[in-house]
C-alpha cells in the first residue's frame, strides 16, 4: 500500500512538473492541449513501465519523461503533416527558441549600458580582435579593452544575480 501511494505521488509530481513545458512545446509546434495530453499520457505509461522494470536510463524522471513525450509528438506530428520533414521541424523550433533566448539575453546586456553593449557586440558577435577594438573604442591598448569587457560582463552578471535568474529563465 505504501509503495502504491509513493508511486501515485511520484507520478503526480512528474505530471505537475513535466506537463506544462510539454504543453508549451506542443503548442509551439502546432498542436493542441488535447494533443499534449494524449502524448503525455502515452509517455507516462512508457515511463512507468520502464520504472517498474528497472530499465530507466537516467535518474532525472522529468527529463526522461519529456524526452519520451517530445519524441512521440514529433512522430505524431510527422505522420499528420507529411509535407514537413523532421529536420525542418527541428530547425523551426530551434530558431524560435533561439530568438526568444536572444531577446532575453539582449535585454540583460542593455542593462549594462550602450557602450558595454557595443563593446561586447564587437567582441563576441563581430569577432573583433582586441587590438582593433582598442582603436575603435579609443582605449590605450588591448589590456584596457580586456578590463572594460570584464567590467561590462560583471555588470550583466550582477543584474542576473540581483534578479535571482537561472538558465531556465532564458529558455522558457
Amino acid at each position: 500500500m505504501v509503495k502504491t501511494v509513493n508511486r501515485e505521488h511520484l507520478l503526480m509530481e512528474l505530471y505537475k512538473s513535466a506537463f506544462p513545458p510539454l504543453a508549451k512545446y506542443v503548442a509551439r509546434m502546432g498542436g493542441s492541449v488535447d494533443d499534449a495530453k494524449d502524448v503525455f499520457q502515452d509517455a507516462l505509461v512508457i515511463y512507468y513501465e520502464k520504472a517498474v522494470a528497472g530499465s530507466l536510463i537516467t535518474a532525472d524522471g522529468k527529463a526522461y519523461l519529456l524526452g519520451i513525450a517530445k519524441h512521440m509528438w514529433f512522430k505524431k506530428f510527422r505522420e499528420q503533416n507529411n509535407t514537413f520533414p523532421l529536420d525542418d521541424t527541428w530547425e523551426q523550433a530551434d530558431e524560435t527558441e533561439q530568438q526568444i533566448c536572444n531577446n532575453k539575453v539582449l535585454q540583460f546586456l542593455e542593462t549594462a549600458g550602450k557602450r558595454c553593449l557595443e563593446l561586447l557586440s564587437a567582441f563576441y558577435y563581430h569577432k573583433l580582435p582586441m587590438k582593433e577594438a582598442a582603436e575603435q573604442f579609443g582605449y590605450a591598448g588591448e589590456r584596457s579593452v580586456t578590463v572594460q569587457k570584464y567590467k561590462c560582463l560583471e555588470k550583466v552578471r550582477d543584474t542576473v544575480k540581483e534578479r535571482s535568474l537561472t538558465y531556465a529563465d532564458f529558455i522558457e
